[in-house]
């Protein structure tokens, strides 16, 4: 693929899905929902995100709340006993280490339990608007199938499309990603012959 194309393919994703609108636009918010939203889908992770925000609301009162608590207004999210210890320690930490304030660097968020690449990216693109590409298993896999990259895992994949993809879509490629990854790039039955980037993936090329 051209170097020319790349643009054309955030193009064209972004114009046949439209992305999840999250709740929340506030560091906290987005981060401790971000934590949950793990193998979990979106209604079910805003619905618990919601109880819990009516009791928490920050992370002080976050951090007071005890995990059984945390636990029955969560669950229903994928692994809730484990993310209701995460995000009561990380709300621990965000009060005691950084004055109730949630890290504006990835470094810092990372410490943080249940943080890896991608919460701490989706938590500084959305939450502080600083341009980062937050990779998921949807755009590991779609990159990869275009062909765009050849890589392992997500940290690899973040890396090249950083290198790749013009700078104003680093924002928006988890978005749209994850929306046609769940529509039309599918894992398993991908919906190939209507989907609008085959004249440049690979992976069609290949199954053709």
């Amino acid at each position: 693929m051209k170097k020319e194309d790349y643009e054309k393919v955030m193009e064209k994703m972004m114009a046949v899905v439209k992305p999840h609108v999250g709740l929340w636009d506030d560091p906290f918010h987005i981060l401790i929902t971000t934590i949950l939203s793990t193998r979990t889908k979106d209604e079910v992770t805003d619905r618990a995100a919601l109880k819990l925000f009516c009791k928490c609301p920050d992370p002080h009162s976050l951090a007071k709340c005890s995990v059984k608590q945390i636990s029955s207004l969560i669950e229903g999210v994928g692994f809730y006993r484990e993310k209701a210890r995460n995000v009561k320690e990380t709300a621990r930490i965000i009060v005691e280490e950084f004055k109730g304030n949630v890290p504006d660097n990835r470094e810092d968020l990372m410490k943080l339990p249940g943080v890896g690449p991608k919460v701490a990216n989706i938590v500084l693109t959305f939450g502080f608007n600083k341009d980062y590409i937050a990779v998921d298993t949807h755009v590991h896999r779609i990159f990869n199938r275009l062909g765009i990259v050849n890589t392992k895992n997500p940290e690899e994949t973040e890396k090249i499309l950083m290198k790749k993809i013009p700078r104003k879509y680093w924002k928006h490629i988890n978005s749209y990603a994850v929306e046609f990854g769940k529509n039309i790039c599918k894992p398993i039955g991908p919906k190939c012959q209507e989907c609008p980037l085959k004249e440049w993936c690979r992976f069609y090329e290949n199954s053709s």
